[in-house]
């Protein structure tokens, strides 16, 4: 039998972002932590598994070191007692984690997935969480990205690698979703 609600998973809404945009580099969706607040706000009124993804860094000069300032969770998307942390060190929340042992065991068969880069470690999640053969939902203005140049020096806006990254996951790997059709949608749900 599945878990008859969906499991929330924020992956890596961490002060290192934070620490990237003071330095200069520029993002698409200045609300999407807004939104992921909003999120967690309905998982929990609802009583809905939420499982919170930490990036730990390797290089020593990732930005994701656990002993570094950027490491930390942003207060708006703090995990609450009883919420699982699981920490990863590569793009993906389902390797070298025990993420899927946890869902399976919980019967969780579909999943919400936000936060944080939209091409990285959100898109990766997401793939993996389609291949996996989760019913997998990602919203597309609780997660956000950063501008970046292309391996021929092109510069790429964070909204359009954000569209394209939505583009290239829909149907195949996801749903795209927006935070107040997955708000409403968990309000409906009879437990």
């Amino acid at each position: 039998m599945s878990h008859s609600l969906p499991a929330l998973v924020v992956v890596d809404v961490q002060r290192a972002f934070d620490e990237w945009e003071a330095a200069g580099k520029r993002r698409n969706n200045p609300d999407a932590v807004a939104r992921i607040a909003d999120l967690l706000q309905a998982f929990r009124k609802r009583g809905a598994p939420i499982f919170h993804i930490r990036h730990e860094g390797t290089k020593p000069t990732s930005s994701f070191l656990p002993q570094n300032s950027g490491y930390a969770v942003k207060d708006e998307a703090r995990e609450a007692p009883g919420e699982a942390v699981i920490v990863k060190r590569v793009n993906s929340a389902f390797i070298g984690t025990d993420l899927e042992t946890r869902l399976r065991a919980g019967n969780i068969t579909t999943l919400v997935i936000c936060g944080a880069t939209t091409n990285h470690c959100v898109e990766t999640t997401t793939r993996m969480a389609g291949n996996l053969g989760f019913d997998a939902s990602l919203v597309r203005d609780a997660t956000w990205t950063f501008d970046r140049i292309g391996p021929d020096g092109d510069t790429h806006s964070a909204e359009e690698i954000h569209a394209m990254t939505l583009s290239n996951l829909n149907g195949e790997f996801a749903r795209i979703v927006v935070a107040a059709d997955v708000i409403a949608s968990l309000e409906a749900m009879r437990q």
